[in-house]
């Protein structure tokens, strides 16, 4: 998932699990660079840190875009909350409220990320009929 600042989702890709989410990231980042021009910096978790960084570098000749990992210090013991991680993670669990969200029950790849859009363009809406 691409996720703006509140959480919302910008962009879903949904990929087989036989490929690692940093390599998944390649393909959402693909279909990034010819939306969000607004777009300049993007956070991600330390476990796209590597070959994703250097893609990255590569796609910036086409637009200009930051790719800033955020890290857990080496000295930080138990568990505790990064800064900017917990945007996508707190997505993840408004997404998993939704009875077919909470379990994989689509068939294709195409309808796992359709539904995400559904639960979304909802959750969208009910916040928005509030005001």
């Amino acid at each position: 998932l691409l996720v703006d600042s509140l959480g919302l989702v910008l962009l879903a890709v949904v990929h087989p699990a036989n490929i690692q989410d940093r390599d998944g990231a390649k393909l959402l980042l693909e279909l990034f660079t010819n939306r969000f021009g607004w777009l300049k910096l993007i956070w991600a978790d330390g476990g796209y840190a590597g070959k994703l960084v250097q893609w990255v570098r590569q796609l910036q000749r086409k637009r200009p875009i930051q790719l800033d990992i955020v890290r857990r210090s080496d000295d930080t013991r138990g568990f505790k909350v990064l800064p900017k991680q917990w945007i996508v993670e707190r997505t993840f669990g408004w997404l998993s409220k939704y009875r077919r969200m909470s379990k994989d029950y689509e068939t294709t790849i195409e309808s796992s990320t359709g539904m995400i859009h559904i639960a979304m363009t909802r959750l969208m809406l009910k916040r928005a009929a509030r005001f």
